[in-house]
């Protein structure tokens, strides 16, 4: 039998991520997420699937402050997320977040664009006029080189296919060095071999420095793959979360099958 796990009110020890009975609202009327609670332990990959508008981003928007919960309590290295509480900034450069458009600048180099990864750690006059430290540049290249595109550091971002502008995205969030990285739909419109290749990159990296990933999939497949738990959610509601286990794969594809309907 598939081992899902009923919400509760409390969070296991080890948690980094903390959301309990969490309900969000846009317009003060209809809630995109309803009694959420959720915890995430260090070093483990989360992956919330889902219908599309059933709520997936707006989590991950709670979780880096971009978005404040109508309700309920939210905790993420013991912060309460805003990203205009002076506090809770203190720990943003933590926060790694890959999002749908994946927040590229189009016009400049692929070295640019992952040195963007960098600029918490410098000043404000170095980040204006782009000068980097030689350590910097370093960590962009050995980035670069870990998703694949060394060869391709001086190209223009918009020159790039949509595969090799994930792996951009993926290099910008390993030079930022997080310890949490929120990724929203990076695999999207990419074919089975490609979206493979690019979840293989976040899983060396996440091995590589014990990194704590929370991830948004459409692919049911991929969340077994490669998460250590799955959430589900459905118009707002989470309604099942599980540890994918090999023997029960044709049972999970069959109940997804039954919540996106």
């Amino acid at each position: 039998m598939m081992d899902v796990i009923t919400p509760t009110n409390s969070f296991s020890n080890g948690s980094i991520i903390r959301m309990q009975d969490v309900w969000t609202s846009y317009d003060g009327k209809n809630y995109a997420l309803r009694g959420i609670n959720v915890a995430v332990e260090n070093g483990k990959n989360y992956v919330v699937i889902g219908p599309s508008g059933s709520g997936k981003s707006t989590l991950l928007k709670l979780i880096n402050g971009m978005v404040i919960p109508t309700k309920g309590q939210i905790e993420v290295f013991g912060r309460k997320p805003n990203v205009h509480d002076t506090m809770f900034k203190t720990i943003m450069p933590k926060i790694g977040y890959i999002p749908q458009n994946l927040g590229l600048v189009k016009n400049i180099t692929v070295m640019e664009n992952v040195l963007i990864g960098a600029l918490p750690r410098i000043s404000k006059v170095k980040s204006f006029f782009k000068v980097f430290p030689d350590r910097e540049i370093s960590n962009g290249e050995n980035a670069l080189k870990l998703v694949g595109l060394e060869d391709k550091a001086e190209r223009k971002t918009y020159m790039l296919s949509g595969g090799e502008k994930r792996r951009v995205a993926i290099a910008r969030a390993l030079v930022q060095k997080p310890e949490l990285l929120l990724a929203d739909e990076i695999v999207s419109e990419l074919d089975h071999g490609t979206a493979r290749e690019i979840m293989e990159l976040v899983m060396d990296a996440k091995h590589r420095i014990n990194l704590t990933a929370i991830m948004v999939h459409h692919d049911v497949q991929l969340a077994l793959d490669y998460a250590d738990k799955v959430a589900v959610i459905k118009h707002g509601d989470k309604i099942a979360e599980f540890k994918p286990d090999e023997m029960e794969r044709k049972a999970v594809l069959g109940m997804f099958n039954s919540y996106e309907s």
